[in-house]
């Protein structure tokens, strides 16, 4: 239905004849939304992820005693940087309300990872001179 002697057709028609210009500027449009959002994701998750690293900090300080004091961090930033975005909803949570059970059962489980098992080495060879 044509509002105003215009109407999709036209439109269409004049997309046909402008060789793909305005189509290009929309499409190059589109991509930089999606790329404004993906940002935006990147900067949420990030911050999601230090704000719960508290509380795996306490998990592994608290429930884990055989982690020497030294490599608290190194373990938390091992097990932040394997979660998963759901994982860290769990740990952002428990920051909040407090460390329980579903708190340890996940660090656990992230703990239990090879890519995690892997950054722990690789961490606690940078502190072989303070473990022994």
């Amino acid at each position: 239905m044509p509002v105003a002697g215009y109407s999709f057709q036209n439109t269409l028609a004049g997309l046909r004849n402008s060789g793909g210009r305005s189509v290009t500027f929309c499409m190059v449009l589109m991509a930089a939304g999606l790329s404004a959002c993906t940002e935006a994701s990147e900067r949420v998750d990030a911050i999601a992820r230090e704000g719960a690293k508290s509380a795996v900090t306490e998990t592994i300080a608290t429930r884990f005693p055989a982690v020497p004091k030294q490599m608290i961090t190194p373990f938390t930033d091992c097990v932040i940087d394997n979660a998963s975005s759901d994982e860290v909803r769990v740990f952002a949570k428990s920051a909040v309300i407090g460390v329980d059970d579903t708190t340890v059962a996940t660090v656990r489980s992230v703990l239990s990872r090879p890519e995690t098992v892997r950054c722990l080495s690789q961490s606690s060879l940078g502190l072989t001179g303070t473990l022994g």
